[in-house]
């Protein structure tokens, strides 16, 4: 058995030639006229220049966290070392999906020009790179430094650089992205009429930059951190109960090594059918890797722990995903009936379109948590958590594991959207014909419903691996028997504080877009007022004058989110003990779940209301409804794609830092 250490790393090596080999087939492809090159040398120009100066900003912090790391810990090199390893490692996934979106955007505008086929293809592979430079990196990464250093504490450093790395991302390029987007909207639509990614918008070049660093960079960076911590979860779990089972801790590796040849394998079933149904085809590809995987991990079980409920429970994570993944498409597809509630209360208003919305928000929040709720309790218990509850909490564990092991196939799904969103817009931007427009128009339908499931597959996911992440701080801190009740004022003083955490991270980030959007549309309006030939084609905007506001904004704003969640632990830690940071972290888990789900979902239901309204219901485009939707969307955006999946990271990062600096809490604190 002593070869199987080194599966993980051999399959994080091919999914990364496999993403080269996919990526040397995109670059293969037309890049379209002169115009549609200039256009995508923008927006590549932007996105570029934002997050060189991102990453400049977070190397300054990781840096002192490093220095800082080295000298409080016994094995402070070793663990500043794999820290710093994570932060690169998360870098690089997060620029892979940019710098693969940013020219995959226009070869599959021009692939459109072939029909819709073709383009489907050319998206589909661009977003395939990206997923699997995400997990061949952290599988890479976390067998790498387990092989390396031969405890899988001391790995605890490379998942602490990855969650960090991801909150940032998640943060900066999420007010990025809805900053421009509201500015582009509130001005652009309402206010002067012009359509969706119209030339003459002078937000319109920094809305498709945000496209980019916020849904590229910032999934990327958040997927590849949920995938390590959750893996590094399970195996710190796993060394409790190597007693009994001796592969414990390679187990969730050799899981996510098999779900790697899985997704690799049913990318190539991601075809149009003769129906041409976009969604379909796409969803071959999921249904694949859920196939191929349960298969293989029925054999990889028997072979490795003997222990059939271990099975049961990677079952019960899949089926928690494809369910996940069903309930976000309800509750966000314009088939289905909230997002239609949305579009019909648009006729009356705003104030009717916003109440409609957040109760869908609220009412979403039902069905995942009864799914993850009957996931928790089936896994502990299918595996034996009534006679050990640490192989029960590793049961769990496994789940997560599980349900991340098609990782691969769902970030390509969700790196696909950004990619058809940009197609569209360098259409409309170069002026070609309306019937290739319409071609990237049914992709980018699509790509607004993935990028939708994707957030809430990463919701789901976050949840359950930080539950696995707070019962291996339990045992750090010799908590594992002791009871933490409610009626203990140090708990509960933690449980609020933790719970409290969700609200005032939100109130931050989305201050922050609402700031930088007010920018932009003073902004907008000043060019729109101040250059009278926009409007009829005469003058070209100042792209670059809206470029820079969102890339200052976000910056300036990214690093406050970003200190909360490393200092709230510390300072309850310390000041109160281990005792109620253990109930920060319960309250912080539980209620950060609840939040993301109403955030993400109503987000996009709200979207959708307004693409529904947009394809000619409820009167159309310019109706009193569409208005209405469009006010609806600019609240829904720093939703679901600022404050709502930035709660993922704060969860993890939370948890991590717990983790990291648990030795040092013991002992401390008033009580």
């Amino acid at each position: 058995m002593e070869g199987l250490i080194f599966i993980a790393p051999s399959a994080g090596i091919i999914s990364l030639a496999f993403a080269t080999f996919f990526a040397n087939n995109v670059l293969k492809e037309h890049t379209g006229s002169k115009r549609m090159q200039e256009i995508a040398g923008a927006i590549q120009e932007g996105s570029v220049a934002y997050l060189s100066r991102q990453y400049r900003t977070i190397a300054m912090v990781s840096t002192m966290l490093m220095v800082l790391i080295l000298f409080l810990f016994d094995d402070g090199l070793k663990v500043a070392v794999s820290f710093l390893a994570g932060a690169i490692s998360s870098t690089a996934a997060g620029y892979i999906g940019m710098s693969v979106s940013v020219r995959a955007n226009v070869r599959t505008a021009y692939a459109a020009s072939s029909g819709i086929e073709k383009a489907l293809s050319v998206a589909f592979r661009g977003g395939a790179i990206t997923g699997l430079a995400v997990v061949g990196l952290a599988l890479l990464g976390t067998s790498g430094f387990y092989i390396l250093y031969g405890d899988v504490n001391l790995v605890v450093g490379f998942g602490f650089g990855a969650s960090l790395i991801s909150l940032f991302a998640r943060v900066g390029g999420g007010i990025f992205t809805k900053a421009a987007d509201v500015g582009a909207d509130l001005v652009g639509k309402i206010e002067v009429g012009v359509p969706e990614d119209d030339p003459r918008n002078p937000a319109v070049i920094a809305d498709n930059v945000g496209d980019n660093v916020g849904d590229c960079v910032g999934m990327g960076a958040d997927l590849f951190e949920t995938y390590v911590v959750t893996s590094l979860a399970a195996m710190l779990l796993g060394s409790l109960i190597v007693n009994v089972y001796e592969n414990a801790i390679l187990y969730p590796l050799v899981l996510g090594s098999t779900a790697i040849f899985a997704s690799i394998i049913s990318m190539f079933f991601v075809k149009l059918g003769r129906e041409g149904n976009v969604m379909k085809a796409l969803y071959k590809g999921v249904a694949g890797s859920v196939i191929i995987s349960l298969v293989s991990f029925y054999f990889v079980t028997n072979s490795l722990m003997g222990n059939p409920g271990l099975y049961y429970a990677a079952f019960i994570g899949i089926i928690i995903m494809v369910l996940m993944v069903v309930i976000t498409e309800y509750y966000t597809s314009t088939r289905y009936r909230p997002v239609k509630s949305i579009a019909s209360f648009s006729e009356t208003g705003a104030a009717t379109n916003i109440i409609s919305g957040l109760s869908i928000g609220f009412e979403s929040t039902l069905l995942p948590t009864v799914v993850i709720v009957v996931g928790i309790l089936a896994s502990y218990f299918i595996v034996g958590g009534t006679t050990n509850p640490e192989i029960g909490l590793y049961g769990i564990a496994i789940s997560a594991v599980a349900m991340l092991s098609t990782t691969g196939m769902v970030v390509a799904l969700d790196s696909y959207g950004p990619i058809t969103d940009n197609a569209g817009g360098i259409v409309q931007m170069a002026k070609l014909p309306a019937h290739i427009r319409k071609v990237t128009d049914a992709l980018d339908a699509v790509g607004n419903t993935t990028k939708a499931v994707t957030k809430g597959y990463a919701i789901g996911s976050a949840a359950l691996g930080a539950l696995a992440l707070f019962a291996d701080y339990r045992n750090k801190v010799n908590l594992g028997g002791q009871s933490l009740n409610l009626d203990d004022p140090v708990v509960l003083a933690g449980l609020l504080l933790g719970a409290l955490l969700p609200f005032i991270f939100s109130a931050v980030t989305m201050r922050s877009v609402g700031r930088a959007a007010f920018e932009i549309v003073n902004e907008v309006r000043r060019q729109f007022r101040e250059v009278p030939g926009i409007m009829d084609g005469t003058a070209r905007p100042d792209y670059g004058r809206c470029v820079d506001i969102a890339t200052k904004a976000a910056l300036q704003k990214m690093t406050l989110p970003g200190f909360l969640a490393i200092l709230a632990p510390l300072l309850v830690g310390f000041l109160l003990g281990p005792k109620a940071l253990a109930g920060l972290l319960i309250g912080l888990i539980v209620v950060g779940f609840m939040v993301a789900l109403l955030m993400d979902n109503g987000g996009g239901a709200w979207d959708n209301a307004k693409k529904l309204i947009e394809d000619g219901a409820h009167g159309g485009k310019g109706s009193e409804a569409h208005k209405a939707a469009i006010v609806g969307d600019t609240v829904g955006d720093p939703f679901k794609d600022t404050a709502g999946p930035a709660l993922n990271a704060l969860i993890k990062v939370v948890n991590m830092v717990a983790i990291l600096f648990s030795s040092l809490i013991m002992g401390k604190g008033l009580f």
